[in-house]
């Protein structure tokens, strides 16, 4: 199972109406996200604006993207969250920025050599 980090900035001015848009993500939003293969998938956002999110996916990260780019939802929901955040970044979907993992508990060490 792959486990990807990201991150983007909520705009300070947005940040209780994005609150309320993710208690009520669209039924149809979500099962897309399931289809495509998004698991385990959790949004956290700090009072500054920053935005955490985490998921994890046998698909690599550029063909999880791909999968819900192909869904007419998606474009309805991007256009949606897009003035939450700021533009020079791209759309939400796009301007993520992936954060490395350094560290999980369960992983095995590397095998000697």
């Amino acid at each position: 199972m792959n486990r990807y980090c990201f991150t983007l900035r909520v705009l300070a001015e947005h940040l209780g109406e994005y609150r309320r848009h993710h208690e009520a993500v669209w039924p149809e939003m979500q099962q897309a996200l399931r289809e495509t293969g998004w698991r385990n998938y959790s949004l956290f956002l700090r009072p500054d604006g920053l935005l955490i999110g985490y998921v994890e996916s046998l698909l690599g990260f550029d063909e999880l993207q791909a999968a819900m780019g192909a869904r007419e939802v998606n474009a309805r929901w991007q256009a949606e969250m897009a003035r939450f955040f700021d533009s020079s970044e791209g759309t939400p979907d796009t301007g993520l920025q992936l954060v490395p993992m350094v560290f999980h508990l369960d992983a095995r060490p590397p095998a000697d050599d």
